[in-house]
């Protein structure tokens, strides 16, 4: 039999959150040192998780199949059900007996049925002891007997292409990592490991499986550019992006190239998920789409309990926004359906945009997921300079996301003003720098490839948005204002946009303390006059004070900046279409990388 997917469990380096991989009741227990679960008798397995469900009806609409089995492994005496969670009905038991399980003779059960009367569903085990000497499960697979493969009998061939840039000791465990698990993949043959170093710095060894490439440091997008065209010159069919510190478990890359392998679409592309390494038990993103920003869907998702995680999974497949991107942290695509290399944007938003400009059928894949860390940790001026340049960008040259010239400018607008709103004046600077270059036109991405200068530039600007040591128990507090309920305090901030409007408000609101959860916020601001930002781990903060005369002076200036903006916007919307289409091409990337 072919593995589609692999029943998995916690895996100490990546994710110990147990609700993730399986519900446990009555005697139960998990041995982490050994990988597998022990039942005493009465006691019940559910492998009803974002890690164990099978989407059927995803494998089926996108995967040429024709038989479908579910085998388990283990010892002991056990009822084992299949169930078919269908949406909006009640749901089905296919299958249910009482089995002795030995090792080595897994048990199997076959669910072709499904195939040929398929619903919206998703597919689950439970498992119950029954004997009085406990069960131990071993392990477990979703499974076909089917041949992979294109209709010619050929499988894909992958290149995992990783961007690194000075992060040696991350980017050496993972590719250590990955020959580990391409060691025992059945089709590692039809693999590669590519490192674009752009640092010049990681030290990686070429091996049978892997091949490092040196590279002149154009950021992601140089770095992705690089190994797209490597893996295309190496002859391979399709390319996974992913990033330097891949802290996922192998089997999202198993079960990734297995629905890549069965897939009939040519145009299928996988989006790993993201959960915030904060809260590992919450999704961060399971997909987003874009229009004016970044919308990313089932945010905050409690992936500890089965119903939601099934009620997310059934909606992907209704949901599919028509602007829906995948994140280059775990992107697998076809080499032959990309019709646009990467803009130069350097980072921040490249991935957005090479996911809206070539015509992709993007899937999300339960379980197919990346453990980041906190995004707000990582907002900086320079990212917010960044940003922003992609978000103009991606409106004046996207099909579907055409809008007004004030329509595109309240983009840049609402941007410098959530700066503002939480006295992140120098932000502000760095964001109003970003529009002006934009208006620059294309040429600007072309001439500054590397940030080099921009990048001085932004770090010129910064005075008081800089990390640095504290003792968080020296920080003082008042607080009146902030203290108020939740509606009040939002009128109170919208109204007086902060205090900005309000005479003597810098000496007489509060002074506040705010830690990183809340740092990318506008709403925890409202009311304070000064707020400490605390990191993660709260040994560094920086103060910043709301200043009247910054505030009057930035809005004149983004004022002036709209006006201007509205003057030439169609002459500089037909720029950018001309100049995205040849900073695209092959041609351009190989002249830039030469």
């Amino acid at each position: 039999m072919i593995t589609l997917q692999n029943i998995i469990f916690p895996e100490p380096a990546i994710c110990t959150e147990h609700p993730l991989y399986f519900h446990t009741s009555g005697p139960a227990g998990f041995s982490q040192s050994e990988g597998t679960i022990w039942l005493g008798q009465g006691g019940t397995v559910a492998l009803d998780t974002y890690f164990n469900l099978f989407s059927l009806s995803k494998w089926i609409r996108a995967c040429d199949l024709q038989t479908l089995l579910f085998e388990l492994s283990g010892s002991g005496r056990i009822e084992l059900r299949v169930v078919q969670a269908i949406s909006e009905r009640s749901w089905e038991l296919l299958f249910c007996d009482i089995i002795t399980l030995e090792p080595g003779s897994p048990q199997v059960v076959d669910l072709t049925d499904l195939i040929i009367r398929p619903a919206q569903s998703l597919i689950f085990v439970e498992i119950r002891c029954l004997d009085p000497k406990g069960v131990r499960i071993t392990g477990g697979r979703f499974a076909t007997r089917d041949t992979p493969g294109s209709a010619e009998g050929i499988l894909p061939s992958l290149a995992i292409s990783i961007t690194t840039f000075k992060r040696e000791e991350q980017v050496r465990e993972t590719v250590a990592r990955l020959e580990d698990f391409l060691a025992g993949f059945p089709y590692a043959d039809r693999i590669r490991v590519q490192v674009v170093d752009n640092g010049d710095s990681a030290g990686i060894a070429a091996s049978d499986r892997v091949v490092p490439f040196i590279n002149p440091n154009y950021g992601g997008a140089g770095g992705f550019a690089r190994g797209l065209q490597e893996a295309e010159k190496a002859g391979f069919s399709h390319v996974l992006f992913m990033d330097d510190d891949a802290s996922f478990d192998m089997e999202s890359i198993a079960r990734t190239y297995m629905f890549l392998a069965f897939s009939r679409n040519p145009r299928t592309a996988v989006s790993g998920a993201m959960i915030n390494n904060t809260h590992k038990w919450a999704m961060w993103e399971n997909g987003a789409w874009f229009d004016g920003s970044c919308h990313p869907l089932y945010c905050g998702t409690d992936l500890r309990n089965p119903a939601r995680v099934i009620e997310m999974e059934h909606e992907t497949l209704k949901n599919r926004p028509a602007t829906l991107y995948g994140g280059w942290w775990f992107f697998a695509f076809a080499i032959a359906e990309v019709r646009h290399r990467p803009f130069p944007f350097f980072v921040r938003g490249d991935d957005i945009s090479f996911s809206l400009m070539n015509d992709f059928d993007i899937t999300t894949l339960n379980g197919v997921v990346s453990f980041q860390d906190d995004f707000s940790e990582k907002e900086s001026a320079q990212t917010l300079y960044l940003d922003l340049r992609n978000h103009i960008i991606q409106h004046l040259v996207t099909p579907g996301l055409q809008r007004s010239a004030l329509g595109t400018a309240k983009v840049p607008i609402r941007f410098i003003m959530r700066s503002l709103l939480r006295f992140h004046y120098e932000s502000a600077e760095a964001q109003l720098l970003a529009w002006e270059d934009v208006m620059r036109g294309p040429g600007f991405f072309d001439d500054n490839i590397d940030m080099s200068q921009r990048r001085a530039d932004i770090k010129a600007m910064m005075q008081t948005e800089v990390w640095a040591p504290v003792d968080a128990a020296a920080i003082h507090e008042k607080k009146r204002l902030t203290k108020r309920s939740r509606p009040r305090r939002t009128r109170l901030g919208i109204y007086t946009l902060n205090g900005h409007l309000v005479p003597f408000s810098r000496r007489r609101w509060d002074r506040i303390m705010l830690t990183m959860a809340d740092r990318g916020i506008v709403y925890p601001a409202f009311g304070a006059a000064e707020i400490t930002y605390l990191n993660a781990t709260r040994d560094k903060a920086y103060t910043v004070t709301q200043s009247k005369a910054r505030f009057f002076s930035i809005c004149w200036k983004m004022l002036k900046m709209t006006l201007r903006f509205r003057r030439e916007f169609d002459a500089l919307k037909d720029t950018y279409r001309g100049g995205y289409d040849e900073l695209t091409t092959p041609g351009y990337w190989e002249r830039k990388l030469a």
